[in-house]
């Protein structure tokens, strides 16, 4: 994909050479176990999850982690990065990655299970309504979002960039604009976990009424 198919920068960003740097400081055996705990809290209330796709998948550290708790997990990921989507390619079938923008992905179908955790910060504000929509397109039980939450909209420095970090109340923002949809469970994880540390974010899973 070139960067003249980009309606934004921050899409721009992420799949140029930051979206590659990005990938050597995100993997690691105790990301892949964090992950893991993660995933057993935020789907304590989910059932019968046989499918999922991620939204912004990177190298997959978080489908990997899901493969542990849903052995015959039917995994998708969408990633705008090349670099990331090839490496996504070591365990997952080509047709299973859509190397591109989650604004222009067209679901063809559903899964039980939609993904998206540290991606939603990175979008531009205005068309987050867009992404919103994508997500619940794609569902047909569960959508899991994983973001710096703030109560109201503010745009912070990322690694001396800006405008390339926005945090706000994702998750109400869809259930105020999606009325199909309800909130099931929600938590935080925090970066100073001794045992299990992730990112100082906030988890909701949403579900279809």
């Amino acid at each position: 994909m070139t960067s003249e198919k980009f309606r934004t920068e921050q899409e721009q960003f992420w799949a140029g050479e930051f979206g590659d740097e990005y990938i050597d400081r995100n993997k690691s055996q105790q990301l892949l176990a964090s992950n893991l705990v993660f995933f057993s809290k935020a789907l304590r209330h989910a059932q019968n999850v046989n499918s999922c796709i991620e939204f912004g998948a990177n190298i997959g550290m978080n489908l990997r982690a899901l493969h542990f708790l849903y052995p015959e997990l039917d995994r998708h990921g969408i990633e705008i990065n090349l670099s990331a989507a090839e490496e996504l390619c070591s365990f997952l079938p080509k047709e299973s990655i859509y190397n591109q923008s989650l604004l222009d992905f067209q679901p063809e179908r559903k899964w039980d299970l939609v993904l998206i955790k540290g991606v939603l910060i990175h979008i531009n504000p205005k068309y987050l309504e867009t992404a919103y929509r994508k997500l619940f397109e794609s569902t047909s039980r569960y959508i899991l979002v994983g973001e710096y939450y703030n109560p109201s909209p503010v745009s912070i420095s990322y690694r001396g960039h800006s405008e390339r970090l926005f945090k706000r109340d994702f998750a109400g923002e869809m259930l105020d604009m999606l009325p199909a949809l309800q909130l099931l469970d929600y938590g935080f994880t925090y970066h100073r976990d001794p045992s299990f540390p992730q990112d100082d974010m906030t988890w909701f899973l949403l579900g279809l009424k």
